[in-house]
């Protein structure tokens, strides 16, 4: 296991708070592309999505080879009503579960990082495989919102702190 996997996962702890400073309630509703998700939409998929990542990581930790189900992303930023959720308070439970988990992560011993889980869509995971999928797809999104603020004439910084400018 890379223990700068483990860092650059831990990094990104903050960046969705970053992603999002300075936009406007008009601005987390607005789909600048039609048929895509508002950024707002985004931001709760980031707080789902890590939730059930860490869940995952935490059973292929602590259980012999666990089933991890998987979820319909779609059914939950229909149905779960991320409208309503404050973005701000949803990029920190975000950032609290990502440290939190980074910590379990810094604990464990080498060994631990070839365990396994079968998940119910891609088969065989192992703990370092679903680390590094969760860093991806922080970066996969965190670029869809950096676009929606270009569109809305809100570039803010990007990602990685530099102006979008």
């Amino acid at each position: 296991m890379n223990h700068q996997q483990i860092e650059q996962y831990a990094a990104g702890a903050d960046t969705v708070a970053q992603a999002i400073r300075g936009l406007s309630r008009q601005e987390f509703l607005a789909t600048p592309v039609p048929g895509t998700w508002s950024i707002l939409q985004i931001v709760v998929h980031f707080m789902d999505s890590d939730l059930i990542g860490a869940d995952r990581m935490k059973r292929i930790i602590a259980e012999h080879n666990p089933t991890l189900i998987g979820y319909d992303e779609t059914a939950f930023s229909q149905r779960l009503f991320p409208e309503r959720l404050d973005p701000f308070q949803a990029a920190e439970v975000f950032r609290l579960n990502r440290e939190l988990t980074a910590v379990i992560l810094r604990s464990l011993p080498e060994s631990a990082f070839n365990r396994t889980g079968q998940h119910s869509e891609r088969g065989q995971v192992t703990l370092s495989s679903m680390i590094q999928n969760y860093v991806e797809h922080l970066e996969h999104h965190l670029r869809f919102i950096e676009k929606k603020r270009s569109l809305l004439g809100n570039p803010g910084a990007d990602h990685t702190g530099q102006s979008a400018r």
